[in-house]
């Protein structure tokens, strides 16, 4: 099937993934007088008296902004507000269907650091949570860490940690079919934006080593010598690659096993993969088109390979997250999202492979197993507590 076709016509056909419904009847003017005036006024002064008291009669219990900039969509780039929607309006419809998360759709006209963040504060008071999605780095880094400061709602990026999320969650599993232990492995991270330092970070907490972890971002490998990265590739350098190995993806790939590629389609030449370890693992995860093929991976000694698609094996991809943090997050009327909730629910997603049917082609759920929101969700509550 040619998606991008069909998704146009499905697109232009249905103008947007997304309507308003009301969940009251409004058939006469008993049913008015209960949802509008003069009845609602008693909501408003409960409200006013306890201003908590929101969470109970509003929408705001089970709601999520889903906010962009249009700087960083999928692997488009900077492609402004306007554009970006359509994104925003899927994963708005992603958190409905798997979560049961009412979420909105809403793209800045800005792509101003401070005009961002007071934006969103000002927004905030109808919404339980902020899912903030596409904004480049490094100012995504700023604005997730002013917001979750200032504002009193769970706050997440999801491409930083919805990524790094699912990726836990898949190496758990791919190491198990490779037999290679984590705290031994060499791992090599392609890109160096938001999701890549957030997948950085994680594995670490995880258990794997920094030092054996390589960073590789346009311009080279990632190592305290460079004098050209900003303060976030900074603290990568200063605990990672503890060789200093410097020259780009190539060098960075010699005995490697394990590739996670965050950065552009076709960036992992297949006969770089033969400089990799024995039974490597390879998560190519650019979107729309992956670092390799599906194709030219087969072609490879490739033993566990996944991509960003549904339509492979092995979707890495934070649909299998975001509709249960959030879900979970506003269940329990959490404030944050903290770390032990991220590595909880790597750990449940991880989980729902059984050892029966874990294999190369299957090492993380399906999308649709309905038992993946529920199991993220649960964690999620449970590590809040």
């Amino acid at each position: 099937m040619d998606y991008f076709k069909k998704s146009l016509e499905l697109h232009k056909k249905t103008k947007g993934k997304l309507g308003v419904y009301s969940k009251v009847k409004l058939q006469n003017k008993n049913d008015l007088s209960l949802a509008y005036t003069p009845g609602v006024a008693e909501v408003s002064r409960r409200i006013f008296e306890n201003k908590s008291a929101v969470f109970d009669y509003t929408m705001k219990a089970n709601s999520v902004a889903v906010i962009s900039d249009g700087s960083a969509v999928l692997g488009l780039g900077n492609v402004g507000p306007f554009a970006a929607l359509p994104v925003m309006e899927g994963k708005a419809a992603l958190f409905k269907e798997f979560g049961g998360v009412d979420a909105y759709p809403i793209c800045l006209a800005t792509q101003d650091t401070e005009k961002i963040i007071e934006t969103i504060k000002n927004i905030s008071v109808g919404f339980g949570g902020i899912n903030l999605e596409d904004i480049s780095a490094p100012r995504c880094f700023e604005i997730e860490e002013r917001l979750k400061r200032e504002l009193d709602i769970p706050v997440m990026h999801d491409d930083q940690h919805g990524t790094a999320i699912v990726v836990l969650a898949a190496l758990i599993n791919a190491l198990k079919v490779v037999q290679k232990d984590a705290k031994k492995i060499k791992l090599v991270i392609n890109g160096a934006g938001a999701a890549a330092i957030a997948i950085f970070n994680l594995l670490v907490n995880f258990g794997i080593p920094a030092k054996n972890i390589i960073m590789v971002d346009s311009k080279g490998t990632i190592h305290t010598v460079r004098k050209d990265l900003n303060i976030y590739k900074q603290k990568v350098a200063e605990k990672s690659n503890d060789g200093k190995i410097a020259g780009g993806l190539p060098e960075a790939l010699a005995l490697a096993d394990v590739f996670v590629g965050v950065s552009v389609g076709g960036a992992l030449r297949p006969e770089w993969v033969s400089l990799m370890a024995d039974e490597p693992i390879v998560f190519a995860m650019a979107n729309p088109n992956s670092e390799i093929s599906f194709a030219d991976a087969k072609k490879t000694k490739i033993k566990v390979f996944g991509t960003g698609r549904s339509d492979y094996p092995n979707q890495i991809n934070n649909v299998l997250v975001f509709p249960g943090i959030f879900r979970g997050a506003l269940d329990a009327r959490a404030k944050q999202i903290t770390e032990e909730m991220k590595m909880s629910a790597g750990l449940a997603l991880a989980g729902l492979v059984s050892k029966k049917d874990l294999s190369a082609d299957y090492i993380i759920p399906n999308p649709f197993d309905k038992r993946v929101a529920r199991a993220v969700a649960n964690a999620v509550k449970k590590a809040s507590n």
